[in-house]
């Protein structure tokens, strides 16, 4: 047999190519496994990068009985040694809540094959618990832990008809059977599959076609050391490739190794060693290329992980830190943290996954029915893996964080050369910056401590923060936002609190309160009230200078200048400088969001484009008003569209240099009507957040001099992880925080002086109250903020909602009092 040109063919493979399966079958005589292993390697990394993925998941045992005799599992019970044939209702639950209670996103349902076809027992429990078949249970108990728990269900319930797998992709994410062998002899007398018409391959790869059809996101495999031969190994693969081909819907292949139990007909055969495992895996890699994730169960080769990741391997599988391995119980799945250190060894980076991969999520339309599309994008971050622990935007909770590894390699190569790129100042492109947002493990800490090197360098040690009052004058909004819970209009009568429309004279008293109080700025907007005007915004400020001639008025969002403009037949520069001669000071950059159109028309259609956002802004700039400049993430988007927005807020700076700070806020979803409808995910990760603010630093270095993390959205841990990383400024205490709250958050409305000036010496940080322009406020001012009485109550005028003929954002004419 000639000798298969590895080298060659590895440069195929890692430029999305594959070989044919005669090349394939070369293979089988290919006794060079360093040279296998590089190329499998060098493969393994086009797909995947320097990253090894696992799901953390609950092992549920539906049932132990099963129709089939293979000669070497344990998994599978005769009645006498079932205290029941199917596990109760509640007894599936309390497995699912012990797996949410550890951090875990999947529920994996493994069972034996069609056991009531068997026996008696088995058909009357499912009699009894109201089912016919145990696929018709299996389905009722993977909806309810869908339902009650958010866990993902992956099922693995062994030959099913193509109607069974559609019914249960309606409550999982993903299915799968291993094939294990193509080879029919193994099934003939005398093999380990005689007398289990489950195990015959054609049945099974019938059952992976039909999955196909049924547009399942699945897993399948093969189980290495059973008499099988090296090329029946291949032929296997090659079949499983095939029915990816058709149908594209194999996310993994497991390469597992047979295991020799006490007990039964196989105890005495013989196991495969590492090499011939590592072979499996090295060739398993070459044949399906870049397509899929080639897996290999951690337990079973406990003391070898370093040379299965060097064989090619992307992901470990599924990992239980509170079921056993109920197939395989004699071996115990590793900790996570030792898997993540034995990854690390090996020079990779240990990511969470889900049970469906983000692939396959990012068509989730196509692969997802609704209730699992759901549940998935709930758990899943920008990328498409698991968030890493039970930190959500707007509480303070960070349970089960994922383990860190002890010992990490360096960052890539590529990864170090942004970074350089960066700190010197110079622009980077849309790829670099999403690369810096991937960054995980080593790669992650080197982005963080060069953003905070660079912060220190441009800024310093100190930490800013003003002393101002939020006043949202009014919630009334005709605009449909789908990620508000704070105005209310036509789309959002369901949510907190009552439509209102401040008084002037309420305005007036809470810019002399916050005065009084310390507060050297008024930070002013409000919903787009269908009943406003250019003259009413107008009016606002000068309401409010009247009130504190000294008051800095930081005020409207870009959406509400346009609509003042438009309603008074103005050009956006012509309101601006009456704006400006009324006595505004600067304006928030908010309504940014994501400013990249695609996002926009699924996020708020109705609001201004990204190019008005924009000529807004810029036009501000050149009327000498300077602005902030904001991003909403962690909704719907991805980190191209992250990229996108930070380039765009750079060129804009280098076009205009208007901006004085740039202000991450993380999606806060628990009350957002598109999070309620299950159209977005739960905010941004914790990694995520804290990346943002680190990428921002680097990405607009030198331009943008201040970065600042919302104490509202990122709470006390999100502070001083944003510091570390580029962070230098805390923004406004605020007093009066209404539009978070709104949406969920839980860290109040007010971050007085002494907790703002506590949390930042607790971040090893100077701090340094400032005014809107970072400035010195009077001394007599912070003498104030820091000894501020309890705010009044607040006076909220009920809102009179009346329709506007012809507008569209008409309102239904109603009286709310």
């Amino acid at each position: 047999m000639s000798i298969p040109p590895i080298a060659p063919w590895t440069d195929r493979l890692i430029n999305g190519g594959s070989l044919t399966d005669e090349e394939a079958l070369l293979l089988a005589g290919c006794d060079d496994l360093p040279a296998l292993t590089r190329a499998a390697g060098t493969v393994r990394d086009a797909r995947a990068g320097d990253r090894v993925t696992v799901s953390r998941k609950v092992f549920i045992p539906l049932t132990q009985l099963c129709r089939d005799v293979c000669h070497y599992c344990t998994f599978a019970q005769a009645p006498r040694n079932c205290r029941e044939a199917f596990l109760k209702p509640d007894a599936v639950l309390e497995i699912a809540r012990r797996g949410v209670a550890a951090g875990c996103d999947e529920a994996l349902f493994t069972l034996g094959d069609k056991p009531e076809l068997r026996y008696a027992v088995a058909r009357e429990e499912l009699k009894a618990l109201g089912h016919a078949t145990t696929a018709d249970y299996l389905q009722a108990m993977a909806g309810m832990v869908l339902r009650e728990t958010g866990l993902l269900p992956h099922i693995n319930a062994g030959v099913m008809s193509e109607a069974e797998i559609r019914d249960l992709r309606a409550v999982s994410v993903s299915q799968g059977i291993m094939l294990e062998t193509a080879a029919e002899r193994l099934s003939q007398r005398g093999g380990p599959h005689f007398g289990s018409p489950d195990k015959q391959p054609a049945v099974r790869l019938a059952m992976i076609e039909a999955a196909g059809r049924a547009a399942v996101p699945f897993t399948s495999g093969i189980l290495i050391g059973i008499g099988e031969t090296r090329r029946e190994r291949i032929e296997a693969l090659l079949a499983l490739r095939a029915l990816h081909r058709r149908h594209g819907h194999i996310q993994e292949i497991i390469v597992q190794n047979f295991r020799a139990k006490p007990g039964t007909r196989m105890a005495d055969a013989a196991e495969p060693g590492l090499a011939d495992q590592v072979w499996t895996i090295a060739v398993a890699r070459l044949i399906f290329g870049r397509e899929t994730a080639i897996q290999s169960p951690p337990n079973l080769r406990a003391q070898d992980l370093g040379a299965l990741i060097g064989a090619g391997i992307d992901d470990w599988g599924g990992v239980s830190p509170v079921t056993p391995d109920h197939v395989n119980p004699e071996a115990p799945w590793p900790e996570l943290q030792r898997l993540a250190d034995e990854t690390a060894n090996a020079g990779r980076t240990l990511v969470p996954r889900l049970a469906v991969y983000p692939d396959w999520l990012a068509d989730a339309a196509r692969w997802l029915a609704p209730e699992p599309r759901m549940a998935a994008l709930r758990r899943q971050d920008g990328s498409g893996h698991a968030h890493e622990s039970g930190w959500r935007v707007g509480r303070e909770q960070h349970a089960h964080p994922f383990p860190q590894a002890a010992a990490v390699a360096g960052p890539q190569a590529a990864i170090g050369r942004t970074i350089d790129r960066a700190a010197a100042g110079r622009a980077l492109s849309e790829g670099e910056i999403t690369a810096l947002f991937e960054a995980r493990g080593s790669a992650r800490e080197a982005v963080v401590a060069a953003a905070d090197a660079v912060r220190r360098e441009r800024v310093g040690d100190t930490v800013g923060y003003v002393v101002t009052r939020n006043i949202n004058y009014t919630n009334v909004c005709g605009y449909g936002c789908r990620f508000c819970a704070f105005s209310k209009g036509r789309t959002a009568e369901h949510l907190r609190g009552r439509p209102y429309d401040l008084e002037l004279s309420e305005i007036a008293r809470r810019v002399d309160e916050a005065w009084q109080r310390g507060g050297v700025e008024v930070c002013m907007q409000g919903g787009i009230h269908p009943d406003y005007t250019g003259e009413t915004y107008l009016e606002i400020c000068r309401t409010a200078k009247r009130a504190v001639p000294d008051i800095h008025v930081h005020a409207f969002s870009p959406l509400e200048v346009r609509h003042g403009a438009d309603t008074l037949g103005l050009p956006v520069a012509d309101f601006l400088q009456r704006l400006k001669e009324a006595g505004l000071g600067s304006l928030p950059g908010t309504a940014a969001e994501i400013l990249d159109d695609e996002i926009r028309a699924t996020l708020c259609a109705e609001k201004l484009s990204t190019a008005a956002w924009f000529e807004v802004v810029e036009a501000a700039h050149r009327a000498g008003l300077r602005t902030t400049a904001t991003i909403m993430f962690g909704h719907v988007e991805g980190y191209a569209h992250w990229a996108r927005h930070l380039t765009r807020i750079r060129a804009a700076q280098e076009r205009t240099g208007g901006f004085t700070e740039f202000v991450p806020l993380p999606f806060v979803h628990m009350e957002a009507p598109i999070y309620l409808k299950g159209e977005a995910r739960q905010g941004p990760s914790f990694r995520e957040a804290v990346l943002m603010h680190a990428v921002a630093r680097l990405a607009l270095n030198p331009v943008i001099p201040n970065i600042q993390v919302s104490w509202v959205k990122m709470g006390e841990a999100g502070i001083a992880a944003a510091l570390a990383a580029g962070a230098n400024d805390l923004g406004g205490v605020l007093m009066d925080e209404s539009i978070s709250r709104a949406a969920g958050t839980e860290h109040g409305q007010e971050y007085a002086p002494q907790r703002m000036e506590a949390a930042i010496r607790r971040a090893g940080r100077i701090p340094r109250q400032r005014t809107t322009l970072y400035g010195t406020p009077p001394a007599v001012q912070t003498r104030r903020s820091h000894q501020a009485p309890p705010l009044a109550e607040r006076i909220q005028a009920p809102a009179l909602k009346r329709a506007r003929t012809g507008s569209r954002h008409a309102l239904a004419e109603t009286a709310t009092g």
